[in-house]
């Protein structure tokens, strides 16, 4: 990839640091400006050089000239910072983001930058860690992991590729797929699984003994529920963002957890074995793929 003269980060943070790093790291950006409403996050950045320069407020003169504005900020975000960007845009800037929901993503790109839409890509690099701010930033961070693209009806090729170059030249592989099954695929192995996470804990606060059994929890209380202590209103931003597809999860997961009531009901002892195998043999054969 040749390298990029200027890049905008709106939202310096983890996944967004994370990228400028490695950028800056492989000599693949000139210039890279960091915008963040907290400007003691911004101090961090500017210290840890993740980004070259810092301001709090997205205007002309910071967006000017930029060859790429990547949005890093919660899902819920990209109407409010679209308006913002639409009286700045230089003609040829490429606006990508980063988030967990692209149906969303697309919409507001097509809403609130109707004549800009061809050149916004969506993507969705599948890393992280539970560390948050500019001082979560880290090299190496995609080296290996996936990179999600969904490319709408009117996608300008050129600013796709950018896209793609950018992710790729930091070790990230392509993926490529629609924006819809994009949130299917994620409402079943990442949205979902944190929605029952939350919904676990919440039984044991509504329960009137749930203290009490909290006194005794143990390793796989912890291992269950870890995603449940995640930031409560980015994951409130992300259910809503995806509902559709999770509540087609909530209507499956409730026919499975009638199958187990019905097992447990009558005693079945076989059925109820073979399902926990078939649950297990699943589990396993995923992990030794992840090896």
């Amino acid at each position: 990839m040749n390298a990029l003269g200027k890049i905008v980060l709106i939202g310096v943070g983890l996944i967004g640091g994370s990228l400028m790093l490695d950028l800056k790291r492989r000599r693949q950006v000139g210039t890279v400006v960091g915008i963040d409403i907290n400007a003691d996050n911004l101090a961090r950045a500017l210290e840890r050089r993740v980004i070259d320069e810092a301001h709090t407020e997205i205007t002309a003169d910071n967006i000017a000239q930029a060859d790429l504005v990547v949005l890093a900020t919660p899902v819920a975000t990209l109407p409010s910072l679209c308006r913002l960007l639409l009286p700045h845009l230089p003609p040829h800037t490429v606006v990508s983001d980063v988030g967990s929901t692209k149906q969303s993503a697309l919409a507001a790109f097509a809403q609130y930058l109707p004549q800009h839409f061809p050149r916004c890509v969506a993507a969705h690099p599948i890393a992280g860690s539970d560390r948050s701010g500019a001082l979560a930033a880290q090299f190496g961070l995609y080296q290996g992991k996936k990179l999600i693209v969904c490319p709408h009806e009117r996608q300008d090729a050129g600013s796709l590729h950018l896209v793609e170059n950018v992710w790729r030249s930091v070790g990230a592989e392509i993926h490529t797929m629609d924006a819809a099954e994009h949130d299917a695929i994620f409402a079943a192995v990442s949205h979902f699984p944190h929605l029952l996470a939350f919904s676990y804990v919440h039984q044991m606060l509504d329960h009137p003994q749930g203290a009490r059994y909290l006194d005794f929890a143990g390793s796989g209380f912890r291992d269950f529920t870890r995603i449940a202590g995640s930031h409560p209103k980015m994951w409130q931003d992300i259910l809503l963002a995806n509902r559709d597809s999770l509540l087609a999860m909530i209507d499956a997961q409730q026919a499975q957890l009638d199958r187990l009531r019905h097992f447990l009901q009558q005693e079945d002892a076989q059925r109820l074995g073979d399902y926990l195998a078939q649950a297990s043999g699943l589990r396993a054969d995923w992990e030794k793929k992840q090896k």
